[in-house]
């Protein structure tokens, strides 16, 4: 696989093998060649493994020269067999008439003669770089250079400079009384049982500082006590030799001479019927904690980024010697920046902070567009630096290539977690394993990261789903240093040029600038992702082994339509393509030579106006994702063409039976979202769509904006199961035949459910151990009696429902954070209001949000009523509770069964436009639509203007594809 540390030497060798297969029919001198080739990388691959285990600025500069060499050396190899492999597999005949076949066939020989001949002659030149590359190994002596572990290596550079943390005063601490308080609850409740708190957070954040303040709070309230530093590689006898120390000293010096066992065996011992505190800091090994703790099992605590009004208090007492002397004449914008910056780490406050003292406030803008690893000598940046780069080295080899990849994306950006999976698969980072995906392997890379927090996740409010990540800024320096120094990712922002240094650059990223980019030419460039404005780029003929092009590049568009031709023209070129990013870009056509793309994994084309995808692209036999959505593309016929899709997110208008039944055959298909409005009006469609779904048995997302569906049938789902293991279900259409399927016995691993009920009866919900989210449309007038019971929804964050909530019981959903629902009022047979009591709130410990919708026509009559008891539910709330109440339009209709629905809309209605909403037969189903004498002008939910459906001429037209009494239109 490729990777940071050993360049593409580990795809290399699997190539290399591969071409010495009789069906390349390679002479026996280079076979010959070859095989030395595979003897001597694989020597030098493990060397390369050893020094990337090392951190750089410890290496002698020549072995850091002799990596750096073999690293291109690599990539140059690894080119040359591509191409090679490329011209041989487009000399293949397929299709053609025989006597043609024949002449063509003879022509054939002598192009593949030449072809061999020709990567023959590269060989050569390859060997012989490789045999010079072998004897300066053999000269530097790279093996014995590395020989000594990592951890010895840093441990013996210097001095941890954590340690400073262990020393510091008490009331130099800033931002930590709320944790500190917390902590010491946890520690000193009533409870005998052992406890065993973990403090986890990004590094810098200040997990030391506050374990040893805690020590200090809390130590002398035990028998005894004792606070260990561990650090990277630690002994365990040491360890154990170090708690007995902090335990008893006279011990500890009787006991030189015990083992491990024997050391245990004297702790238990010693702390055997005693109340006893010990702190275990900076521990990096789980095996040397598995030994500690044995199988005993705690509470974790997760330590946040200090306030704003925190921050700025460290930031003033490390530069102006406490808050109250803080300059009043500091430049606020720059000061807002750099505390931007910082995010809230202490350890980055206080080293920005530390740049900045004795130099005058003019300069602080200056000093801001330096900060970096290597932008000044400064005993806070050095000590930064050596913390966050024991985190790095702490990482495995993948998971530093992937960490470094993400310097390609300047400050503070979202990084989207599917998009950058699926360049890490495209760039070779991912090594397989049998019976997973690389998208899967690709996923669980990326939760590593966040759980060894080098990265920020970003979640969506309250759902548990994580959807991307940041990197902060500290790390984005140290990531943007390493890269560059390994020559791992270049870097062209502001109006930088390309330069002869970067002739060997593999990874390009390009940020905006105002200058064009000159003679860009780069042959040897695998990845290239530009955020330009694209009339600045060079053509993409200049790119001759390209794997990755993401184009996220803002222009003027009359501009981009007489200039896209120039560039996309040379697509077809691009035959080692196997990511292609062209979102938001106003493309309406696709060259045809996209077909030529046979490696190509990834195809992104969403925010286009191309209706109609080329046919060309069903021969992409390779394509894992399809992206092309908010656009008006549809689901073409071919979809079933693309068998190994893994990932297809498309618009759903305009559908037919044969391309719903294409869907069944994407057998790989693990997530499926459609966009906007799938239209099942007909028996066949319904059918279809349902056929199709029950076959993908790997589908774990099923995520469709709106169904719009006129038959009233039951049995539409009789005889079809769900797969079972759908993790995400978003279709909500009125369909009672798919309710009945909505099981917990039959999908056990269901988290999200967005669904269209009958009937307000939560039971069957509740039962869902994993559910995490769940939204609930239902006709109109409903009302939830019972909101759970004794371990119903025992994870539940998000309830959306369309139907008033009953009272919640102490013990009902007791993880829930958000509560949204429409307020329906109803009541008794007595004339009285149906219950309705907010109050019952209070039993809900972790909700953060209620979000109440009332209807246009009873809305000045509740409203103020709702929002009073709304405002006392929030001040009897343990939490700070937000509360929000909001006007709902509806727009309604009556089926066959008598049943009442709406559309609800907020209430930006004009009162003088009230229609009458007539249904009409079309298809087998209903159209319910408006007189031509009226047209309404709303706004939905998102803001979008919505314009009804009417009658012209005896003809239906309409002016919107928005969303229109519940239905969806195409105009």
């Amino acid at each position: 696989m490729v990777g940071a540390a050993t360049g593409a030497m580990g795809s290399l060798l699997l190539k290399l093998g591969s071409l010495l297969r009789e069906e390349y029919k390679l002479q026996t001198g280079v076979k010959e060649d070859i095989r030395y080739l595979e003897r001597e990388l694989r020597s030098m691959h493990a060397a390369l493994r050893k020094v990337g285990g090392i951190p750089r600025d410890q290496l002698d500069e020549q072995v850091k020269l002799w990596a750096d060499e073999v690293r291109d050396l690599s990539y140059r190899m690894e080119d040359v067999v591509d191409k090679f492999l490329v011209r041989v597999e487009a000399t293949t005949i397929v299709g053609v008439p025989k006597l043609k076949r024949l002449m063509e066939k003879m022509g054939d020989l002598f192009t593949k003669g030449k072809i061999r001949h020709d990567l023959g002659e590269q060989i050569k030149d390859i060997k012989v770089r490789i045999q010079e590359a072998a004897g300066r190994r053999d000269r530097y002596k790279v093996n014995e250079v590395v020989s000594n572990p990592p951890g010895a290596t840093v441990g013996m550079a210097t001095a941890d400079p954590r340690l400073l943390a262990l020393y510091k005063d008490r009331k130099d601490l800033v931002g930590i009384d709320v944790a500190l308080s917390y902590l010491t609850k946890v520690l000193t409740d009533e409870d005998k049982e052992l406890k065993i708190l973990t403090i986890v957070g990004f590094g810098g954040l200040g997990k030391t500082t506050l374990a040893k303040a805690v020590y200090d709070k809390l130590q002398s309230s035990y028998d005894c006590s004792a606070f260990v530093p561990v650090g990277q590689n630690p002994s365990v006898r040491k360890l154990l030799m170090d708690i007995l120390f902090g335990i008893n000293k006279k011990i500890y010096r009787d006991s030189l001479a015990l083992d491990e066992r024997q050391l245990i065996d004297k702790l238990r011992e010693l702390l055997e019927n005693k109340r006893y505190f010990i702190i275990i800091d900076d521990i990096w090994d789980m095996n040397v904690w598995e030994t500690v703790r044995c199988a005993l099992t705690g509470e974790v605590y997760k330590l946040k980024p200090l306030s704003r009004d925190l921050s700025k208090e460290l930031f003033n007492t490390r530069l102006f010697g406490g808050n109250n002397k803080c300059s009043h004449d500091h430049p606020t914008k720059v000061y807002d920046k750099i505390l931007n910056k910082c995010g809230g780490v202490p350890l980055a406050i206080i080293t920005i902070a530390s740049l900045l003292v004795g130099k005058p406030v003019e300069d602080w803008s200056k000093v801001y567009n330096l900060i970096g690893f290597g932008s000044e000598d400064n005993k806070d940046v050095e000590n930064t630096r050596k913390i966050l780069l024991f985190s790095y080295y702490d990482l495995p080899c993948h998971l530093r290539t992937c960490l470094l990849y993400l310097s390609i994306y300047p400050e503070d950006h979202f990084i989207e977690k599917d998009t950058i999976i699926w360049k890490w698969v495209a760039e070779g980072f991912i090594h397989e394993e049998p019976e997973v995906t690389l998208f899967e392997i690709g996923e669980r890379y990326f939760n590593q990261l966040v759980n060894k927090n080098m990265v920020q996740p970003i979640e969506k409010p309250y759902n548990g789903i994580i959807i991307g990540c940041r990197v902060h800024d500290m790390v984005l320096d140290m990531i943007c240093l390493l890269s560059k120094e390994e020559n791992f990712v270049t870097l062209l922002d502001g109006n930088k040029q390309y330069t002869s240094s970067h002739v060997n650059a593999r990874r390009l990223a390009v940020g905006w600038r105002s200058d064009p980019l000159a003679n860009m030419c780069m042959p040897q460039v695998r990845s290239l992702n530009a955020t330009c404005n694209v009339t600045m780029m060079s053509s993409l003929s200049c790119f001759e082994v390209l794997r990755i092009l993401d184009l996220k590049c803002e222009t003027d568009s009359f501009v981009w339509t007489k200039i896209k031709h120039l560039h996309l023209q040379h697509l077809g070129k691009l035959v080692h393509l196997r990511y292609l990013g062209l979102g938001d870009l106003d493309i309406c056509k696709l060259p045809k030579k996209i077909g030529n793309l046979k490696f190509l994994q990834t195809l992104d084309l969403s925010d286009n106006d191309i209706e109609k995808l080329p046919k060309c692209i069903s021969q992409l036999n390779q394509l894992k994702c399809l992206h092309a959505y908010n656009s008006s593309t549809k689901i073409p016929n071919w979809i079933g063409n693309l068998t190994s899709l893994e990932e297809l997110r498309i618009n759903g208008s305009k559908v037919s039976p044969k391309s719903l039944n294409g869907l069944g055959k994407l057998t790989e298909l693990r997530k499926l979202r459609i966009e906007g409005h799938l239209w099942l009006c007909s028996e066949s469609l319904e059918n279809a769509w349902v056929g199709s779904l029950v076959k993908l048995q790997k589908i774990e997302v099923i995520d469709v904006e709106t169904i719009m569906s006129w038959l009233d049938v039951d049995d539409t789902w009789e005889g079809h199961v769900l797969p079972r293991q759908i993790i995400v279900l978003h279709m909500s259409y009125i369909q009672p035949g798919l309710v009945a399927k909505i099981n917990p016995s039959l999908l056990p691993n269901l988290s999200h459910l967005t669904i269209h009920v009958g009937t307000p009866n939560l039971e069957i919900f509740g039962r869902f151990p994993k559910l995490l989210t769940l939204k609930l449309d239902m006709p109109d007038g409903r009302h939830h009696d019972v909101m759970g019971s004794a371990g119903a929804f025992p994870k539940l964050r998000v309830l959306k429902t369309s139907a008033t909530p009953g009272q919640f019981l102490e013990g009902d959903m007791p993880s829930l954070e958000s509560l949204q629902f429409i307020f329906q009022a109803q009541y008794t047979e007595d004339g009285k209001l149906h219950d309705f009591d907010l109050s019952s709130l209070v039993n809900l410990p972790l909700l953060k949000e209620v979000i109440v919708g009332i209807q246009e026509d009873i809305y000045h009559e509740f409203s103020d009523e709702i929002d009073k008891a709304g405002r006392c539910a929030v001040n009897a709330h343990p939490s700070h509770l937000k509360f929000h109440v909001k006007a709902i339009g509806m727009a309604s209709w009556e089926n066959k069964n008598g049943m009442v629905y709406r559309r609800k809309v907020p209430v930006e209605v004009d009162p003088s436009h009230v229609a009458v909403v007539l249904p009409v037969p079309i298809g087998g189903g209903l159209v319910w639509f408006v007189p031509a004498s009226q047209r309404l002008r709303w706004r939905d939910d998102g803001g979008v203007l919505v314009t009804v459906v009417t009658q012209v001429g005896g003809r239906l037209a309409w002016w919107s594809r928005r969303l229109v009494l519940g239905c969806r239109f195409e105009g």
